[in-house]
């Protein structure tokens, strides 16, 4: 979707709370009081009534729009900004593009649709063969602390990375590839093996093929998948073996810090959320726009 297409389909604010019933409709109503997916809407009041109990639902109630007093024609126009690209925008300059006064308020309004992407990836896990690898990315810091260098600075964020790779064989030559499904990406505390195990736990299932280096903290991931392969870290595991997993380290720091500049460590995960969500469904084209509507309008509840 273009913003000529975007204005054409939702040139009112009207039009977008329509789109939006619409699409909560689709992902089910879930009543709060009684968990009831049963409801008839109450078009002049904006809300769904439950069948069971009588609880009322507004239009935002139970998504990630609940509590927000930005109109929904400005969260819509917030995704389409932030779909246009493969790349992302600042807050700045979508304060810009919207005209709106606060820059605070689009700041807050981008974070929590890309913490609606990291939810809306966090029901999925991986399949088939995985990447698993861990990358470091640089944090904003103050400069009036002494910070040490090399690995465990406090520059830096740890972050697990998952890719799930399908290998291939080319019919004519017979030489074996790995073709890039799905990614993830966890900022994680720690390199701890009982932290690396929760995170395989969430993410991994029971018949997952693992790849790694043979870090000692990945001892128990075994326990876990059918099967976990480990290798030597060098130059070529990189470009074989954990291929996907250091492209997407590679390209992920290179938007950040072409977009972002500095982020904080407490906001990283959302980025990566975003990075991974458009890298998710990068196939997706026009109707990657739809598939955020659908994901922010979901109650989590």
């Amino acid at each position: 979707m273009n913003i000529l297409e975007f204005t054409k389909q939702f040139p009112t604010e009207t039009s977008c709370k329509e789109h939006f019933r619409a699409q909560r409709e689709t992902e089910g109503v879930k009543c709060k009081h009684c968990s009831s997916e049963r409801h008839y809407w109450l078009r002049a009041k904006w809300q769904w009534q439950c069948i069971e109990c009588g609880f009322r639902t507004t239009l935002k109630s139970g998504s990630i729009m609940e509590g927000s007093k930005v109109s929904v024609r400005t969260w819509y126009l917030a995704m389409a900004f932030m779909t246009f690209s493969k790349k992302s925008i600042s807050a700045s300059e979508l304060q810009r593009q919207l005209d709106h006064p606060k820059y605070d308020t689009v700041w807050r309004l981008m974070h929590k649709i890309r913490h609606a992407m990291g939810k809306r990836d966090a029901l999925y896990q991986l399949d088939g063969a995985v990447e698993f690898d861990e990358g470091y990315f640089e944090k904003a810091t103050s400069k009036h602390v002494k910070l040490k260098r090399g690995r465990g600075s406090q520059r830096q964020a740890q972050v697990a990375v998952m890719a799930e790779s399908t290998p291939l064989e080319d019919i004519e030559t017979g030489v074996r590839s790995r073709q890039c499904r799905y990614f993830k990406m966890k900022v994680i505390e720690d390199h701890n093996s009982d932290t690396l195990t929760e995170l395989v736990k969430e993410n991994f299932n029971q018949k997952n093929i693992v790849f790694s280096d043979k870090s000692t903290s990945y001892v128990d991931i075994a326990k876990h998948v059918e099967m976990h392969i480990t290798q030597k870290s060098d130059a070529n595991t990189t470009k074989t073996t954990l291929q996907w997993v250091h492209i997407a380290i590679s390209n992920a720091k290179r938007t950040l810090l072409g977009i972002f500049h500095k982020i904080k460590g407490k906001y990283l995960q959302n980025y990566l959320n975003e990075f991974c969500y458009k890298l998710n469904r990068r196939r997706f084209g026009e109707r990657i726009f739809d598939r955020l509507t659908l994901a922010v309008a979901k109650s989590y509840w």
